[in-house]
């Protein structure tokens, strides 16, 4: 009888102690990232605004290095409240530089990327995350 409770109190830790790392998985994974600072976890880019919002031709978002080290954006993301995503191109922000991600369709040059949606991407209340290669989330922004 004793080795049965045994083995049922060691089943019993064994199944909690998955769901509670089952749950912490996805609390990371699906909540936390939500949080609205728009302070950067383990890095200087920061979302500085949107511009233009609701307007395709004028709608642009602006990253910012507020470190004093370099950050390669290469395959970074930006996802939208409709789940648009766009993904970064090869590219460096060096200390205090800037980058601009126009929604509209043009040509990407070293200061401004264009997303080159058919719509525009942002609106009033929606939070802006932008994640890094591992799925992080690294930089958050409430549109007013």
């Amino acid at each position: 009888m004793t080795r049965r409770l045994v083995l049922y109190l060691l089943l019993n830790s064994l199944l909690s102690a998955a769901v509670a790392g089952m749950m912490l998985f996805l609390y990371d994974r699906f909540v936390r990232p939500d949080c609205p600072s728009n302070a950067g976890v383990g890095t200087s880019v920061a979302i500085i605004g949107v511009a233009g919002i609701g307007n395709l031709d004028t709608e642009v978002l602006t990253l910012r290095n507020l470190g004093d080290e370099s950050v390669t954006l290469t395959g970074w993301t930006l996802r939208t409240t409709q789940n648009d995503l766009y993904t970064f191109p090869s590219l460096t922000l060096y200390p205090g530089g800037s980058v601009n991600l126009h929604t509209a369709s043009g040509e990407d040059t070293i200061t401004d990327l264009y997303w080159n949606l058919t719509r525009p991407a942002w609106r009033s209340g929606d939070q802006v995350v932008l994640y890094d290669t591992q799925g992080l989330a690294r930089a958050f922004y409430r549109i007013p």
